[in-house]
């Protein structure tokens, strides 16, 4: 009987098409080695070429790293109006640099994309998106984009995530800066399509907005392409979709992943998949409203940030698959797509465990990620074949 069932196997696999062998018995083993430390808790991370690339730490400078050398150069010119970090005294400062990100055409254009946390004396503090011209290690031609006023003296949840779309237009998410819903005003921040806050963007690189954005109305703010955002982050495409992905953190649980749509309304505060930090906050009833309903959501505090879709080689398996870093437990998801949906969802280095910024992909393939420590690192995760 053994026998037979031997011959079976034997007809069965030597009838199959093999183009590699050596990838049907590979396995999958993701290990973490540091190529660069010694960064202020970087944010984000932009590829001038395979070896060079420009990196914004939140707590420091924007920098220029070349990976093989290992050389750090600050880059000159940064606006002044750079929020003056107060995580020293108090660890729930989140303001600072947060998104770098190279235009389309930067080898002909040199333009770079900054957000980060802009100060106004007496006031307080606002996420802004600016446009530079990066020339010998300086930012010059600068122009602002987007101010999100008003400036206010909390220090929470700015957004600031950025990507381009396939339509070459540029997306942002902006945060409402709240950190207890019993603040809200009686129109809630993030539904007032007059409020700058709690919001998507839509905007030409230039800064101007494109015809086709979603009509809100004449009193909305230029530029809203989605409403109802806490604390977006992480923002990027599927490029096999060109569907725009972005994350979203919560306040109790309710951290979500969502696709964005022209004119959907992600809820928050009238709806969460999580709780509310002020117990008593009774959010108010919005007539009319419709809302989109997150594509994944955590049962417990991940707090996502910089996600990214894979499209390298070295994991085979992981081809196309979405990856998601984390901030509160310090992990590494792995989503399976199909149809713009999740099929599966994996935890990845759950003993290895590191607050997560960003995680990016180098031209070549290669897979990088962020740590959010006091000394950040640049990390390349490899594949370790067994």
């Amino acid at each position: 009987m053994n026998k037979l069932i031997f011959v079976f196997l034997f007809i069965i696999i030597g009838c199959s098409k093999v183009e590699n062998p050596s990838k049907v018995f590979s396995k999958t083993n993701p290990i973490k080695e540091t190529i660069i430390d010694s960064l202020n808790h970087p944010w984000s991370i932009a590829f001038m070429s395979e070896d060079e690339v420009l990196v914004s730490e939140k707590d420091g400078n924007l920098l220029r790293v070349h990976l093989t050398t290992k050389k750090k150069n600050i880059i000159k010119g940064f606006p002044r109006d750079l929020t003056d970090s107060i995580r020293i005294v108090w660890h729930g400062d989140n303001s600072g640099i947060f998104e770098v990100l190279l235009d389309p055409d930067f080898k002909t254009n040199n333009h770079i994309y900054l957000s980060y946390a802009a100060k106004q004396q007496g006031k307080g503090s606002a996420a802004k998106v600016v446009r530079a011209e990066l020339k010998n290690d300086s930012l010059i031609n600068i122009k602002t984009l987007i101010e999100a006023g008003p400036f206010i003296r909390e220090y929470h949840h700015y957004g600031g995530g950025m990507t381009f779309g396939s339509d070459g237009k540029l997306y942002v998410t902006m945060g409402e800066r709240l950190f207890k819903e019993i603040d809200e005003p009686e129109m809630p921040i993030a539904q007032d399509l007059t409020d700058k806050r709690g919001k998507i963007y839509r905007i030409n690189p230039d800064g101007s907005i494109p015809e086709d954005n979603p009509d809100y109305g004449k009193d909305a703010v230029p530029g809203i392409y989605g409403v109802g955002i806490r604390a977006a982050q992480g923002i990027t495409v599927d490029p096999n979709s060109n569907t725009i992905w972005f994350s979203e953190h919560g306040t109790k649980q309710g951290d979500e992943i969502n696709i964005l749509k022209a004119g959907a309304n992600y809820g928050w505060p009238i709806i969460t998949t999580g709780g509310y930090r002020s117990k008593a906050y009774v959010p108010p009833t919005i007539e009319g409203a419709i809302y989109s309903d997150p594509i994944w959501y955590w049962q417990h505090t991940v707090a996502p940030t910089g996600l990214s879709f894979y499209t390298g080689d070295e994991f085979p398996e992981w081809k196309n698959d979405l990856l998601v870093p984390g901030l509160s437990r310090g992990n590494l998801w792995r989503f399976r797509i199909k149809n713009d949906t999740i099929q599966s969802a994996e935890e990845l280095f759950i003993n290895d465990r590191v607050r997560s910024r960003k995680v990016k992909q180098s031209p070549e393939g290669k897979l990088y990620m962020l740590t959010d420590e006091d000394n950040g690192k640049i990390v390349r995760i490899k594949n370790e074949i067994l």
